[in-house]
């Protein structure tokens, strides 16, 4: 059974790095026609250093923010240890989202790493879940407040300022059939499997599988509940700090994408951004690699009219960022400083 599970942990890394292979080769291709590399470099060639610093730093303070919250919700649960200790896991976990090809992503490193400082293991595991939970909330939550508030009833850029010449829509039109018969091959192949016993088996065997995973994570939604709602107040405190992080952190890539070229409304950003992190949490690439890049510029050209070379510069400086600040996690790594020096002893009672 354990080979099984190995086996399939293996094929599904495999696959998340064909993924990002296939993104990278095509957008080497795609780039490599009508001198889009000549432009593409003219394009980061714009760039100050300064603006590129100031989102650097103000990405690398938002992560160690983030360490401070998921500091909290550990005392929430009398787990105890350090802030320092915290932030220097978070960064940890930033670093192997980041730079490692491997299926255990960072949070699942946070989680492993933060139950060697501590005897309440399951709630100090479950608090990095929660903690990615308030991140998405929060993301969420920007991406809606900006949509209704700022652009609803604007409508899409109107097609005379379109630098790409199609709007979101007209991109979709253009390329329903491919849908269409996607849609189709899907329910042929899951007609055909139906027709054949060992495949009813196997679909009834999938289908189960996805039973029960939707369960345990209901479940676990269920303990979470249970365990962080006890505090109702200090939770829309770290929801609010979630969204002046998150806010912030946008904030300082708009500075870099002006100097880009990516002089739209600030809303677009806020939308655009917080959209691209939540599409990057699906699991079928290192990181969201491509995933993020992809869908970012691909909203930016085809729903704010954005250059497309603008577009993919500015997704690709948020990914250069990111990976310079998660560079101390590879330090912490290699000295370990996220190892604890003996057994901590925690207090039986949360934090009041």
């Amino acid at each position: 059974m354990k080979e099984t599970r190995d086996r399939k942990k293996t094929i599904f890394l495999f696959v998340r790095i064909g993924v990002v292979t296939a993104g990278i080769l095509w957008g080497i291709y795609w780039l490599s026609g009508e001198q889009r590399w000549s432009e593409l470099v003219n394009t980061f060639g714009r760039i100050k250093l300064s603006f590129f610093l100031l989102a650097l730093l103000v990405f690398a303070l938002c992560q160690a923010v983030i360490g401070f919250r998921w500091w909290i919700l550990l005392r929430m649960q009398g787990v105890k240890i350090s802030i320092w200790m915290a932030v220097k896991l978070t960064f940890l976990g930033l670093f192997y989202n980041n730079f490692l090809p491997s299926s255990i992503g960072g949070d699942f490193v946070r989680a492993w790493y933060v139950t060697r400082h501590t005897e309440r293991q399951f709630v100090a595991a479950l608090s990095v879940f929660v903690d990615r939970a308030l991140g998405l909330l929060g993301t969420f939550l920007i991406a809606v407040f900006f949509y209704f508030f700022y652009l609803r009833g604007k409508g899409i850029i109107q097609p005379a300022e379109a630098k790409s010449g199609a709007g979101f829509f007209s991109f979709f039109a253009v390329y329903r059939y491919w849908f269409y018969a996607a849609g189709a091959i899907a329910a042929a192949a899951v007609l055909i499997i139906s027709l054949n016993s060992k495949g009813r088996v196997k679909l009834r065997n999938l289908i189960i599988v996805i039973r029960d995973w939707v369960e345990k994570i209901w479940r676990k939604t269920l303990e979470a509940a249970v365990l962080y709602c006890r505090r109702p107040g200090l939770l829309l405190i770290l929801v609010a700090m979630t969204i002046v992080i998150q806010i912030v952190t946008i904030t300082g890539f708009w500075f870099l994408g002006v100097d880009l070229g990516v002089d739209v409304s600030i809303s677009y950003y806020y939308i655009f951004f917080a959209l691209s992190w939540v599409i990057g949490i699906l699991p079928v690439s290192i990181g969201g690699a491509v995933v993020i890049e992809g869908s970012l510029a691909l909203m930016f050209v085809h729903l704010a009219g954005v250059g497309v070379e603008s577009a993919i510069a500015l997704a690709l400086c948020q990914r250069i960022v990111w990976m310079i600040a998660s560079l101390p996690g590879g330090l912490i790594h290699l000295s370990g400083m996220h190892l604890p020096k003996e057994f901590s002893v925690d207090d039986s009672q949360a934090m009041d």
